[in-house]
């Protein structure tokens, strides 16, 4: 493959499976500051992964793979080192994205964020709308495994939602 073919399906993939991409950086961030990093880093793995791909399965399934792997990875290594820089947490980030306009969403954010990673690969997935048997191939689990799981993922959220509104928040 050489590096203008390279380009060009990495172009084409960022462009189409954008929202995709930034869902999972969603996700798996709670700091406006780590959405950019997070990004960035599963755009490297991306770039990476194209000669890689044979087109066995869609590329939508290619670049979940891809981006869920990436963020998991991220999240463990940010983890730690975030509590080697504890002192550093209280300063206020220098960069200000723009207020999300639906508090609803943020709110379906932070609860998905919330899930083990398992959990919030599979809402994503859901929220995306891929079918059972994509989530499965993505995940690499059984159809009636997810089915399972996102039950259980619903119920929790359904829940929290309940609980917001019983306390009338």
């Amino acid at each position: 493959m050489t590096a203008t073919e390279q380009q060009q399906i990495f172009n084409q993939w960022l462009k189409q499976f954008q929202g995709l991409i930034f869902k999972v950086v969603r996700a798996y961030t709670t700091e406006v500051v780590d959405r950019d990093d997070l990004f960035q880093e599963i755009c490297i793995q991306l770039w990476r992964s194209i000669p890689g791909f044979k087109g066995k399965s869609a590329a939508s399934t290619w670049i979940y793979r891809i981006a869920l792997r990436t963020a998991i990875t991220w999240q463990k290594k940010e983890r730690k080192e975030r509590s080697r820089n504890e002192q550093y947490a209280s300063q206020q980030p220098i960069l200000h994205s723009p207020p999300e306009p639906d508090d609803r969403l943020d709110w379906l954010f932070k609860e998905i964020n919330q899930l083990d990673q398992v959990d919030r690969s599979l809402a994503l997935l859901l929220l995306d709308g891929l079918s059972y048997k994509e989530i499965a191939e993505v995940m690499g689990i059984s159809e009636s495994n997810v089915g399972v799981k996102i039950y259980r993922v619903k119920q929790r959220l359904m829940r929290r939602a309940k609980l917001l509104e019983t306390n009338g928040l």
